[in-house]
């Protein structure tokens, strides 16, 4: 995979100098300058949180271990990296910058922080974009919304570069969900289910791009449990899983629900919500309205409620009352890459701007147009959140839910599917499934 990696690199450096070029003649600045971060210490201690590099950092180089470290670049010249590799016994010192990015940079090594400061270009007329932890006199954040609304909304459009690596995490984290799945069949804990998905992805809790979510029974009504159970629930009746992996800061956000056998209700329940996802999926493509699709997704789990017997009310007027909102209260998905999360989800253009939620939908985090290159994910679910349950018996609406097959699924908590899709100039690209496929179950 590296000799791929290293054919694509060129063509992604490339992509980012050019829109590097465009964002800083738009902003008037003549360079750009990126900090990787620096470690975090916890209050009042002398320790450090995980050291999460600068997604703009890594957007350049695959080099997400290097804090302390800067790239400089001036457009029309080679970029520059000033790399931090300290005199240091308390703590493994980073390696010497190699692999295929290294001849597209000269690269300066330097062994104390405030020494990057004598390679690196004028302040002044530089767009900085680090965060206040940085602690480089004359360096402070400078980089303004025009530079970084037109680097945001241009990088949910990943080169191919960028899908290579998305592609390697997709396949990490299907290796993990086999494997969580196994130890969920096999009666262990949430804990034990965890370090099972650790192991077979091969990366420790700092290394995933986000906290998972392994929640046994009633814990899948929790929409981000993060807790890890010691000892399993008896019985062991449901699993939901949400969890990633990292390919040189690239992201996979993949979610499962299993059922047991001794439950066939729940499961009938979940192969209506996975039909229902990949048809979701099927429709990524260019030109496609990401918010009505969320729409479209609340009408269809609305009907699969009424054809399960939760609710006697068309799914008209499920979405129109708020009633499918009570089992589907989070978006369907979001932009996905560099960060779980990815920025300009509501970006109008470039230029920046807010494409607002549809009315009653506050928790979608993607309003934008889907293009060629954007990654999504594809998360709908069906929960059975008491909170939630208890507000909507108070409702007028409460007259038309069997609130007794609703009380008998509590006990499973919820169920949620999720593939990270990339839309091309054709049909969709589903990473995730994809992925599944080269994994043995």
């Amino acid at each position: 995979m590296s000799s791929a990696l290293a054919a694509l690199y060129p063509q992604h450096l490339a992509t980012v100098r050019e829109r590097t070029d465009k964002a800083l003649a738009l902003g008037g600045f003549d360079h750009l300058v990126v900090a990787a971060g620096r470690p975090i210490v916890r209050f009042l201690d002398d320790n450090y949180y995980p050291f999460a590099v600068s997604p703009h950092f890594k957007h350049w180089l695959p080099l997400i271990d290097a804090p302390g470290s800067w790239i400089a670049y001036t457009p029309g010249k080679k970029p520059r990296l000033i790399f931090l590799q300290p005199h240091d016994y308390w703590h493994v010192v980073p390696e010497a910058p190699s692999g295929y990015w290294v001849e597209h940079f000269d690269i300066v090594v330097i062994r104390e922080p405030s020494e990057a400061a004598a390679h690196l270009p004028d302040a002044t007329r530089s767009a900085i974009i680090a965060d206040d932890n940085v602690r480089l006199d004359g360096f402070a954040p400078s980089a303004t919304a025009t530079v970084m609304d037109y680097l945001h909304f241009h990088r949910a459009f990943k080169t191919p570069y960028e899908l290579a690596l998305m592609r390697i995490a997709s396949e990490r984290g299907a290796r993990g969900h086999r494997a969580a799945e196994a130890a969920f069949r096999a009666g262990k804990s949430e804990l034990g289910i965890h370090m099972d998905y650790l192991g077979a992805v091969g990366q420790i809790d700092a290394e995933l791009p986000y906290a998972s979510i392994v929640g046994l029974n009633q814990h899948g009504s929790v929409l981000h449990y993060t807790n890890f159970d010691r000892e399993p629930p008896k019985p062991s009746l449901s699993f939901l899983i949400d969890a990633g992996a990292s390919a040189s800061g690239y992201a996979s956000d993949i979610t499962r629900t299993y059922a047991s056998p001794e439950v066939p209700e729940f499961q009938a329940l979940i192969d209506s919500v996975e039909a229902a996802q990949q048809s979701f999926c099927a429709q990524v493509k260019a030109g496609l309205d990401y918010a009505k699709l969320h729409v479209h997704a609340h009408h269809v789990l609305a009907e699969v409620l009424r054809e399960h017997g939760f609710i006697r009310m068309s799914a008209e007027s499920a979405v129109a009352s708020g009633v499918s909102a009570v089992f589907f209260p989070h978006g369907l998905g979001h932009g996905i890459g560099m960060q779980v999360h990815e920025v300009a989800g509501f970006q109008e253009s470039e230029h920046g701007g807010f494409i607002k939620r549809p009315d009653g939908h506050p928790y979608l985090r993607l309003t934008r147009t889907l293009a060629p290159g954007m990654v999504v994910t594809i998360e709908p679910g069906l929960y059975f959140i008491d909170m939630l349950l208890a507000e909507l018996k108070e409702k007028p609406e409460a007259k038309d839910i069997d609130w007794a097959r609703v009380d008998a699924f509590r006990k499973y908590g919820g169920i949620r599917i999720e593939d990270d899709v990339v839309c091309t100039a054709g049909e969709p690209e589903n990473l995730t499934r994809d992925a599944f496929g080269q994994v043995a179950a």
